[in-house]
């Protein structure tokens, strides 16, 4: 028996904005009855907000619950800001889901992201400054119609990494299995990509050659002018530092020091480590 966070109870008993939008600026939809899950979704959208959201789904109590919440977390947003959200925040707002439901979330995810591809201002320019049609996206699953886009992202929001994974999170081999080995082949392709855009270092050697740096490189450098640094915390190419000097009470003499271990990092790792002092 899976065990389930009051809130996803709440919003599976108590859905909110469940229905149709007769006059939907967008409409988007993702599974299919074949599969055992589907949701649809329609947006109002004025002067770039989001202002009402509904929905339909055919599926379990986690699908119920994805597609309320979304609808809360979309209604009175910005169109830029809802593009943001990823299948994450919606498990997040839940307070998580069985690894068996996240694909749930993912759908939820899929069906905005269908809608908003749908809306006149949100066009692929690409598409549209080479007057061609979209390009059909690739299907790896077709037991469930899951596209190799659509597990690419669950890969980069969620740092699967197995097989299983990818299929608690989108469905994608659970069925036949003939799948499997190209989803693997996607798993390997995104970290090796990883790699070789972090300098071929793994995100474990990354983390281990950033501290290496500060302690044996940066830190020296600093004492020498009665500075120091300290490393707080590392979330991909973002540093988290707290940064002493003589004039720690100078705006100026700090941003000084900033730049300094911000180049330094960028020099040995990669241009895009991104250094934020802990407190901004």
């Amino acid at each position: 028996m899976w065990d389930y966070s009051e809130k996803v109870m709440d919003h599976y008993r108590n859905p909110r904005n469940v229905g149709k939008i007769d006059d939907a600026d967008a409409v988007g939809s993702a599974g299919s009855l074949a599969c055992g899950d589907q949701l649809k979704i329609y947006l109002k959208i004025k002067n770039g907000i989001v202002t009402d959201a509904k929905f339909q789904t055919f599926g379990c109590g986690s699908a119920v619950a994805s597609s309320s919440i979304l609808t809360e977390m979309i209604i009175g947003k910005p169109i830029e800001e809802v593009r943001k959200i990823t299948n994450k925040d919606i498990a997040d707002q839940l307070e998580g889901l069985p690894p068996e439901k996240m694909h749930c979330s993912v759908m939820g995810y899929e069906a905005l992201e269908d809608a908003l591809k749908g809306y006149e201002d949100y066009q692929d320019l690409e598409d549209i400054r080479n007057d061609i049609e979209p390009k059909k996206e690739k299907i790896v699953c077709t037991c469930f119609n899951i596209t190799e886009n659509l597990i690419w992202d669950a890969i980069k929001q969620n740092g699967l990494k197995t097989v299983e994974e990818i299929t608690n999170y989108t469905k994608a081999g659970g069925a036949c299995g003939k799948c499997k080995g190209l989803i693997q082949d996607i798993i390997d392709t995104y970290y090796k990509k990883e790699e070789e855009k972090n300098g071929g270092l793994s995100p474990a050697q990354r983390i281990l050659k950033i501290n290496t740096i500060i302690e044996k490189q940066i830190s020296p450098e600093l004492q020498k002018d009665g500075g120091d640094i300290t490393l707080i915390d590392i979330d991909g190419n973002k540093v988290y530092v707290k940064l002493r000097g003589k004039c720690s009470g100078c705006k100026n003499s700090m941003l000084t020091l900033k730049a300094f271990v911000q180049s330094t990092l960028r020099d040995a790792i990669s241009q895009d480590i991104e250094v934020i002092e802990a407190g901004e």
